[in-house]
């Protein structure tokens, strides 16, 4: 797989309007001529950037809207913000067959490894996986790793769909347990404007986040929370339960349209083994939107 090595992050408006392009029939190429993407296949590419810096009044302001207590450490999901761009120029990309404008992130795993600190550069490399049938389209993994002095500290797997024909023999995508049974710890109440918040700090402006306007397009009748920021609440929530070696593993159950009142669920599902359950779910008729499971892990756990 060739690599190309970065020395700045690509330009988020530049990815914007190649993203955009990707939806309409024929753009696409045409928005990524000259480019040099160093292969004519995002699939053989793996993107290097090489000493990612934290700033830290991104993180701060990326703390407050997830709910995380300010402080140095990074949260679990923050890495996939540092490496935003790298993914959106890959599904971007004038090769990639999908339209990275209207997917919908379904499903998303991390492990880190150690606690991560703000001061610590990181080298970021992204790739994809072969795109897979889904029951309900196509999906494709973005693989996302995290080095710290050469060291791998964080590793992600982020799946999205691409809605389309329904297909009955594609296997039903594994995932952690439904937590339908789980007590509700708390109430959230997100507003409208939710999604225009998160995307202010983390650089993902799906339009299927901002408007009912831009969402309904995409057949949505109002904006979608993002699924990392329903992800990071829940780990904000989950707080000091969390070991410093963990893996989180999530399935966006049903799309989370704002404004909503959901309910936080956890539970302890296996004593001594560190790991914790959790959902959330609609305040009202009990929709499911996210079932995750959080696992202390590596060495940590074998201690």
């Amino acid at each position: 797989m060739a690599e190309r090595v970065l020395h700045s992050p690509p330009s988020p408006p530049r990815l914007l309007l190649r993203a955009a392009a990707s939806a309409i029939p024929g753009a696409q190429r045409r928005a990524g001529r000259g480019d040099d993407d160093g292969t004519n296949d995002p699939f053989d590419m793996t993107l290097v950037l090489a000493a990612r810096t934290t700033d830290r009044d991104r993180l701060a302001r990326y703390d407050r809207v997830c709910g995380f207590d300010v402080s140095d450490p990074l949260p679990a999901t923050y890495p996939h913000v540092l490496a935003f761009e790298l993914q959106l120029m890959l599904l971007s990309h004038p090769g990639f067959p999908l339209p990275a404008v209207g997917l919908v992130h379904i499903a998303n795993r991390i492990e880190r490894h150690r606690r991560i600190h703000a001061r610590e550069p990181l080298e970021l490399r992204v790739w994809l996986e072969p795109i897979e049938p889904h029951p309900r389209g196509d999906s494709v993994t973005v693989r996302t790793e995290a080095r710290a002095g050469g060291e791998i500290v964080w590793e992600e797997s982020s799946t999205m769909l691409h809605r389309g024909q329904p297909r009955s023999e594609a296997p039903a995508p594994s995932g952690p347990p439904h937590t339908d049974e789980l007590p509700a710890t708390a109430r959230w109440r997100l507003p409208g404007d939710l999604g225009r918040r998160y995307a202010a700090v983390s650089g993902d402006r799906n339009p299927i986040h901002l408007y009912a306007l831009t969402a309904k397009p995409f057949g949505f009748a109002r904006p979608l929370a993002h699924g990392m920021w329903t992800q990071a609440r829940c780990l904000a929530a989950l707080g000091p339960e969390l070991p410093d070696a963990v893996t989180v593993e999530v399935a966006f159950r049903r799309p989370l349209l704002l404004p909503a009142v959901v309910n936080f669920t956890e539970a302890e599902v296996e004593r001594g083994g560190g790991a914790i359950a959790f959902g959330v779910r609609d305040a009202g008729d009990g929709t499911p939107h996210l079932d995750g499971v959080a696992t202390q892990s590596g060495s940590a756990a074998a201690s």
